[in-house]
């Protein structure tokens, strides 16, 4: 079914013009379907009222009510769909990914393709030569001769199976005639072929199965080893036969080894990728918890895993946001977004907190700091900004309201003005303390020593109980408890009292319930998804505090290099995945709405929850931010509302966008 939904926001999801003189040659055909009754004075509207009206389309309920979510305050931007699209309504590019390995197309077009030929090169070699062994090892049982026939057939098919097919010969016996001693002969040898053979080739086809399948381009060729593992090796060996005939089906046919769209494939709703990734879980936490004393693996290799983990981790966490979210009222979804929207970043950071505290080591307070503003940095400039380069270079210029994109950019605007207000009353009224002050004439900085100062280890002096008790302190738990008051008010206001603003309409003779929509994962199960995935998250945060250490021991890395860059980016990867996705589908508004709801919520969430859990448990994190961090994240904001005052984007904006993240990023190397 089809749910229309119209609603009078900022962002247009399916614009047919792009100035306001198409927009208006196109009137009949736009605003009359998405406003009945409309006049053609509508012309003289200005582009900004113009592209605020606009109609959402969705295959369900569900999916619509995860659409209109996407533009709602508060609320994580989800890309991939949340129900099951019917296989019927899919482009025949997607069937292709899902379609089984048995159906003989008469018309395959080239078989001599660069994928197929590196399918020898990478399978098919050594998958023959394990059949011909195999194959002599049959033959030297004698009674497992008719399986080393088979083996050799196979071995020859999987040198180059595309163009063949392998189909199962029916033989009428009659029982009569055969022999007991034959009938005992056909059962030794599938003995022998059971305990001797196929243990072999299912290693073999299990290895190229795995490694196929995590190349994910090569699916088919993991489909192609599974369906032999499972169906063609089980057969009797004078039932299988090997040839290029046109019949309808057959138990294995083959025509292309690697298809380029498999990056769309999905398992359960979850992408391919994401489902390849998770087993680095379990290996993070095997080498982290099992090998203490780095015998198997070096701190740096245990960190990576730890820290790639989380990436699967976190995409599903969003992948059960969403779903409980779409199919639960805008409470329900508001406080989900609320508490699992962050649940990631705050666990790493309350995990390096503690860890920092109990072995008195500050620098894993200064990497918390650093990652809450890499966060803050990557969601302003790179996913905005990687998001512009990716959709400008399909689409040339995209265009978004401008009017919504200064709220949302005032609103951040305000969120970094809250978080560093204290760090500004610090620096305007403190006093810059230094460890250490040497000249280059070799004096300790005594009154007759002469020449320039270098300083190192500069803070301003906390103290100082007049300035920070007295003022700094209070300024902090002010701003930590009106930040996540206005997130609450912003919540009300679009959620509950303006609710008007998105108007739901299901089209005529349409169901308007989801109870025939099968969805990828329901309530409970997305629950309890969000809960193991919490815990697992946990557990990897330990081991990525746990082994960072090292890391920051070497003297050409910095803390503050780490946290803006690897312990920032890496748990939003999911996020700028949907960003990209949503650029490529022309819909640059979404991606930069989801930028700017993490920045919000580090802002109004992250960073005040960071607060109150040091109020009740001392751990010595103090809303103080270094000068890169500050004026990094000030310049970032002013240079994204400069860029989106036109509403108009393209590839070479967002290269301004990464081009200065990259800058910003190289201050942070020798800090």
């Amino acid at each position: 079914m089809t749910v229309h939904y119209k609603e009078r926001t900022a962002v247009q999801i399916h614009r047919a013009a792009t100035s306001q003189s198409d927009a208006c040659r196109h009137l009949p055909v736009i605003l009359l379907f998405v406003i009945p009754g409309v006049s053609h004075h509508a012309c003289e509207e200005s582009w900004e009222e113009i592209q605020s009206k606009k109609t959402i389309r969705a295959e369900n309920e569900v999916e619509a009510n995860k659409l209109v979510n996407n533009y709602r305050f508060g609320f994580r931007k989800w890309k991939s769909h949340v129900t099951e699209r019917p296989f019927a309504d899919r482009s025949e590019v997607v069937k292709e990914l899902y379609s089984e390995l048995n159906v003989i197309k008469p018309h395959a077009g080239q078989l001599f393709t660069c994928g197929n030929v590196l399918y020898v090169f990478l399978f098919g070699w050594w998958v023959s030569l394990a059949y011909f062994l195999v194959g002599i090892l049959m033959f030297i049982t004698i009674i497992g001769v008719p399986y080393c026939k088979l083996c050799w057939k196979l071995g020859c098919y999987f040198l180059w199976p595309f163009g063949n097919s392998i189909h199962k010969v029916q033989f009428v016996f009659n029982v009569g005639i055969l022999s007991p001693l034959l009938v005992v002969q056909r059962r030794f040898s599938t003995y022998v072929w059971l305990l001797l053979g196929y243990p072999l080739l299912v290693v073999v086809h299990s290895l190229a199965c795995f490694i196929s399948w995590i190349l994910v381009f090569t699916i088919p060729v993991s489909k192609m080893n599974a369906q032999t593992l499972g169906v063609i090796l089980l057969q009797a060996p004078e039932d299988v036969s090997i040839s290029s005939s046109y019949e309808t089906r057959a138990l294995l046919c083959c025509y292309h080894a690697a298809n380029w769209y498999y990056y769309k494939y999905t398992v359960d709703g979850i992408n391919v990728f994401a489902v390849n990734l998770l087993p680095l879980v379990i290996v993070a936490l095997v080498i982290g918890y099992i090998d203490r004393e780095n015998q198997y693996a070096s701190s740096d290799v245990k960190f990576a895993i730890a820290i790639g983990s989380i990436i699967p981790l976190s995409y599903y966490i969003g992948m059960g946001i969403a779903s409980i979210s779409a199919q639960s009222n805008f409470a329900v979804g508001a406080v989900v977004n609320a508490t699992f929207g962050s649940i990631t970043e705050l666990t790493f950071y309350i995990t390096a907190l503690l860890k920092g505290h109990r072995e008195a080591n500050p620098c894993l307070q200064e990497v918390v700091k650093a990652a809450l503003t890499g966060t803050l940095l990557g969601c302003i400039l790179f996913i905005p900004g990687i998001c512009m380069i990716i959709g400008g270079l399909k689409h040339s210029e995209q265009r978004f309201n401008s009017r919504c994109t200064g709220v949302s950019s005032a609103l951040l605007f305000i969120s970094v003005g809250g978080v560093f207000a204290p760090t500004l009353f610090s620096k305007a009224y403190g006093n810059l303390v230094c460890d250490a002050c040497t000249n280059s004439t070799g004096g300790n900085g005594t009154s007759n020593s002469s020449g320039p100062f270098v300083c190192h280890n500069c803070h301003y002096d906390l103290n100082n109980g007049t300035l920070f008790h007295n003022h700094v302190q209070p300024l902090v738990y002010t701003v930590s408890a009106l930040l996540p008051v206005a997130y609450i008010i912003g919540l009300i206001f679009t959620l509950k009292t303006h609710s008007h603003i998105y108007d739901i309409h299901v089209g005529e003779g349409q169901v308007t319930g989801h109870h025939g929509t099968v969805v990828h994962w329901s309530r409970w199960r997305s629950l309890v998804i969000l809960i193991m995935a919490t815990v697992l998250t946990s557990a990897c945060a330990d081991l990525a505090t746990e082994h960072v250490q090292p890391i920051l021991n070497q003297p050409n890395i910095s803390q503050y290099f780490i946290g803006v860059t690897v312990l920032a980016m890496v748990p939003e990867i999911p996020e700028i995945v949907n960003g990209i996705q949503f650029a490529l589908q022309n819909n640059i508004s979404l991606s930069l709405e989801v930028g700017g709801c993490i920045a919000v919520q580090v802002c109004m969430l992250q960073i005040p929850i960071l607060v109150l859990f040091n109020a009740f448990w001392d751990v010595g994190f103090v809303l103080l931010f270094s000068d890169q961090h500050l004026w990094a994240s000030i310049f970032s904001v002013i240079l994204v509302n400069y860029i989106f005052m036109d509403g108009k984007s393209d590839y070479f904006q967002g290269d301004y966008l990464v081009d200065i993240l990259v800058i910003s990023s190289h201050f942070f190397i020798n800090k």
